[in-house]
């Protein structure tokens, strides 16, 4: 099944200028295919094949990422459709409402993107790639902000999962999901806008993630980036000890001057912070999709200002700056 998920990817790079992404693609994906599977993929492929095809539906993706109403369906195809997607649990990202059915995500993700999209250059007749898109969704509110067309990475298989349940609803889209990781990529120096939200500080080096990241633009194309930041000067990097609110892989957090300072060293120009937001327990949070540990487990329950470990509580800002 995953095979037909990519040929029309492939299809969708020809049709939009970006067929020398195929020089290296294609045996990329051969290689996940033979030794890049989760153990549980198989089944949740089998799984996806259970949803029900349904009629056309009405779909909004400029305000959020719905399909149809609860009246659309049977009691017994609502009650079908949620269980098979809760075989996809824990929903990180989202939220997403299908026919009246609320998936509920950890993360309100629709909050960040109404929080950066106004400071967009608009995105339509773009060509749009998201480094670290999770489950999708920022994905297809690109589209619906009219991108010509959209591409996501992600190395995660149960985030490629969610995301064709999804597609499964909303039909044929040039909007695709690739499970590879950034270090994969050639330089395709083509998309006229680049995203990466939430993934540079899990990088060992950051520089060369912005390297990688600027190496997928085109000339002129916009950096739109997202990370975890503290406090100081254009001389302050933090870097925690072992974990940072529970989680492992945690290696740099600068100071927006210093990171304003990588990306211009870069060869980026016109960086403008457009939002710096502390994140908050409404915003990320346990929900029913998502029963594991949320952000109030890794916040001291004393101090909220604190992570667990006593590092400052996550902060996060969004940049956008131009390739020069």
């Amino acid at each position: 099944m995953a095979r037909q998920w990519f040929d029309s990817a492939y299809s969708c790079l020809i049709e939009n200028g970006l067929s020398h992404w195929l020089e290296s693609l294609p045996a990329q994906l051969q290689q996940w295919d033979q030794h890049g599977q989760h153990g549980e993929f198989n089944k949740w492929c089998r799984l996806i094949d259970k949803l029900p095809a349904l009629p056309g539906a009405d779909i909004d993706l400029a305000t959020q990422v719905k399909v149809g109403n609860a009246n659309d369906l049977t009691d017994y195809q609502s009650k079908q459709i949620a269980g098979l997607l809760r075989q996809f649990m824990p929903w990180r990202k989202g939220p997403f409402n299908l026919y009246g059915i609320d998936v509920d995500t950890e993360w309100r993700s629709d909050w960040k993107w109404d929080r950066v999209a106004k400071h967009l250059s608009p995105l339509a007749n773009r060509k749009v790639l998201d480094v670290g898109c999770g489950s999708g969704y920022h994905l297809w509110r690109m589209y619906g902000e009219q991108a010509k067309c959209v591409f996501g990475i992600d190395p995660t298989n149960l985030f490629l999962i969610q995301f064709q349940a999804i597609k499964h609803f909303i039909g044929p889209a040039p909007v695709h999901y690739l499970p590879l990781g950034i270090e994969q990529m050639q330089p395709v120096q083509a998309f006229d806008t680049v995203f990466s939200m939430g993934v540079l500080y899990h990088r060992k080096d950051p520089l060369q993630f912005l390297e990688q990241l600027k190496a997928q633009l085109r000339s002129g194309g916009e950096l739109v980036l997202e990370t975890l930041i503290v406090e100081g000067d254009e001389h302050t990097v933090f870097m925690p000890g072992e974990r940072y609110a529970q989680m492992r892989n945690v290696w740099f957090l600068p100071s927006l001057a210093a990171l304003s300072t990588w990306l211009e060293r870069l060869g980026f120009k016109d960086i403008t912070v457009v939002d710096v937001n502390t994140t908050s327990l409404d915003e990320q949070r346990a929900t029913d999709w998502m029963p594991n540990q949320s952000l109030k487990d890794f916040l001291d329950p004393h101090d909220l200002t604190k992570t667990i470990e006593g590092y400052p509580a996550p902060k996060r800002a969004v940049l956008i700056a131009t390739r020069k």
